[in-house]
């Protein structure tokens, strides 16, 4: 049995001590919010965000941070609006070359050369590879603080959904196929990924 009492225990305002931080492997795997966006002047940004989820069903309301000023960040500012591209494992390669810290008003889903599609609800395109897309409009934009009140360098974005594109090939008897799909995940430090290609069901105890 293992002994508790044995673990390695660390407080991050001191640091970790290892040659990594373990912290990104943890929490893992995360999905990928891969957010195309188009500024006040109709330039547009395609990029990856590790820290990102969904946070809310009725209604539906994603989120994600931006560790630094972005220009998706920027653009969320300008217009209040995003859009989520589900990031599957034939679009690794495109998503990584995204992830390119390009001058601001580089288009990196020309860049990629990914195909934009037009939303219906905003301005900003969609991957046309992606299998899903979700455009959303931004209900709040909030500085991340410390324990101290300091203000951090990390922003948080929440978004409604306004829209939602499914490829009809992913569609089984009404669900949506997660594992046909092959979603990437972000999984440790700055090179791991996984790819989600089976599931198992686990009901829930009454």
């Amino acid at each position: 049995m293992r002994d508790p009492a044995a673990d390695y225990f660390y407080a991050p305002e001191t640091g970790h001590g290892l040659e990594h931080d373990p912290m990104k492997a943890i929490i893992a795997p995360r999905p990928i919010g891969w957010m195309s966006t188009m500024d006040a002047e109709g330039r547009v940004n395609l990029a990856p965000f590790s820290y990102f989820n969904a946070f809310c069903s009725r209604p539906p309301i994603l989120g994600f941070a931006s560790e630094q000023i972005s220009d998706t960040l920027q653009n969320i500012l300008e217009t209040g609006e995003f859009v989520f591209n589900l990031v599957t494992e034939e679009l690794a390669e495109a998503m990584n070359a995204t992830a390119l810290a390009a001058p601001r008003g580089v288009n990196e889903m020309a860049l990629a050369g990914l195909a934009p599609a037009q939303c219906r609800a905003v301005r900003a395109p969609r991957v046309a590879a992606s299998p899903v897309a979700m455009e959303c409009k931004v209900l709040s934009v909030q500085t991340l603080r410390d324990l101290s009140g300091a203000e951090t360098a990390s922003h948080l974005v929440l978004g409604q959904v306004v829209g939602v594109h499914i490829d009809p090939d992913y569609l089984r008897e009404g669900r949506f196929d997660t594992a046909a799909a092959r979603p990437l995940a972000r999984c440790g430090y700055l090179s791991d990924y996984a790819v989600v290609r089976e599931m198992f069901k686990m009901r829930r105890p009454r």
